[in-house]
């Protein structure tokens, strides 16, 4: 399975290029001195050239503190997309919006713990965020999830890797011992933190603060799929803790939009969710 990457570099301009849909030619902050502008030119749109033109001054104009939420490479990030729609662990409803816990209106749901009811897609993620631990961060000694639904992504990694699990409670328990973090720390612990979904990466960086707070090392984050909210994104840059994605929400509308799950036409609803999650809808 191919390693993550940097995406492409088809820039003359050295910036990294990736796909997404031309709708939501989004910017990704790359880990380094250069920035990652991501399009996808489609069937409606086949103008690359101009479409860089577009975005460019936007991406020259980003805060230099930011750092990139990383996706898998493309294939990986279209599979997975693709499993997470036909199993229907993600819900797209633009006209029929979801309410979050948050209060937040939403066009989408996503319950990535349906995947773990299908083998054949449970041992996709496995493999893929195994690959994630060998590409990335090969120097973990042990893999913590961040309960309840990182518990179990992590337990797949963790026994493909062959290394101790642990796991960080969202809050510490209310009896016995009080534990926040179950499981052991290894001596100089090197820990890379598995989580299955990232909104505003609050409740993640909690369970990163928390093993720091143990004497840990934390290398990074692996999680299944990232809605690439820029609060998430400054968040993961504050706290100096790199994130990589197998997909992302970009492509996951794009992925729908091939398969006629949505349209053309609710594009724009879903653009405006994903730029201001919180007022949308109101």
């Amino acid at each position: 399975m191919p390693k993550v990457a940097k995406i492409a570099n088809y820039s003359p301009f050295g910036f990294a290029v990736a796909a997404v849909p031309d709708t939501f030619a989004d910017n990704y902050e790359y880990k380094g001195p250069t920035w990652c502008s991501c399009f996808r030119p489609n069937a409606h749109d086949s103008l690359l050239l101009p479409t860089i033109a577009l975005i460019l001054p936007h991406i020259l104009n980003f805060p230099a503190h930011r750092t990139m939420i990383t996706i898998a490479d493309l294939g990986i990030a279209e599979q997975v997309a693709s499993f997470l729609l036909d199993h229907e662990a993600v819900k797209l409803r633009p006209h029929q919006p979801f309410t979050w816990a948050s209060g937040w209106l939403s066009p989408i749901y996503c319950d990535n713990r349906v995947t773990l009811s299908y083998p054949a897609v449970r041992s996709y993620i496995k493999e893929s965020l195994y690959d994630l631990f060998e590409s990335h961060y090969s120097g973990a000694n042990v893999i913590a999830g961040v309960a309840t639904a990182g518990i179990p992504m992590a337990s797949l990694v963790a026994d493909e890797a062959l290394l101790p699990l642990c796991y960080v409670r969202s809050a510490p328990k209310g009896h016995g011992m009080q534990n926040l973090i179950e499981g052991r720390l290894p001596d100089d612990p090197q820990v890379l933190v598995i989580e299955d979904l990232i909104s505003t990466g609050g409740s993640s960086l909690k369970a990163v603060e928390a093993l720091r707070g143990a004497g840990a090392n934390v290398l990074g984050m692996a999680a299944v799929f990232t809605y690439g909210f820029d609060v998430a994104s400054e968040a993961f840059a504050t706290s100096g803790t790199d994130l990589v994605a197998l997909t992302d929400y970009v492509t996951l509308v794009r992925v729908a939009l091939d398969k006629k799950i949505i349209q053309d036409a609710d594009l724009e609803l879903l653009t405006a969710w994903r730029a201001d999650p919180a007022g949308w809808g109101r």
